[in-house]
């Protein structure tokens, strides 16, 4: 068992990117479940070990070929910051005015089906523009109406885009979700050409 342990390890440091490709009932187990894993998963161990490596070779020489290219980094979603108060939406204004960033701001309630459906999307859409851009959120039942009022905000969900402190545009989202995250893109493509 202690081989086989060894064995998966040189494998998976081999080449931590690839390491998908070493077979999972490598990791690190009982020698009772490993054996009960063997029983049905695989036939002939040496065959499996065999066909690890000829994958690392392969993508190794894909690799080199630069017929492979490199895992892409950058984060399939974003997390909206919350701003929790009209003096936490002040100091994120300052910041982005600092850094000449425009920030998008989602205006949303707990209560909203259409907000609730459509958070997900829009972190995906900040992944997009991520880090060069910064999306809020707030929930218009949990800061003071003064807040929401500045703003403008009179439907649910409401995204805005602001920059310099100021509001430079905004899409309602009342309709279909990929209409307003297209929406959305839009005023943050035509806000980048400005």
């Amino acid at each position: 068992m202690t081989e086989i342990v060894n064995l998966s390890s040189s494998l998976r440091s081999l080449n931590p990117k690839i390491s998908a490709l070493v077979p999972p009932y490598l990791s690190r187990q009982t020698s009772s479940s490993f054996s009960q894993q063997r029983k049905f998963k695989f036939h002939s161990f040496p065959d499996k070990i065999c066909l690890a490596a000829e994958r690392i070779r392969a993508v190794d020489a894909l690799k080199q070929d630069g017929g492979l290219q490199e895992l892409d980094d950058s984060p399939v979603s974003v997390e909206l910051g919350p701003i929790c108060g009209e003096s936490h939406f002040d100091q994120v204004m300052e910041e982005a005015q600092k850094l000449g960033e425009s920030v998008v701001i989602v205006w949303m309630a707990a209560w909203c089906r259409k907000c609730i459906y459509l958070k997900p999307k829009l972190e995906k859409l900040a992944a997009e523009f991520y880090p060069r851009l910064r999306f809020y959120h707030v929930d218009v039942n949990a800061v003071p109406y003064r807040l929401v009022s500045r703003a403008g905000v009179t439907k649910m969900p409401t995204i805005q885009l602001w920059r310099d402190g100021q509001k430079q545009a905004e899409v309602i989202g009342g309709h279909k979700a990929h209409l307003v995250v297209n929406e959305v893109r839009e005023m943050i493509e035509n806000d980048s050409i400005s």
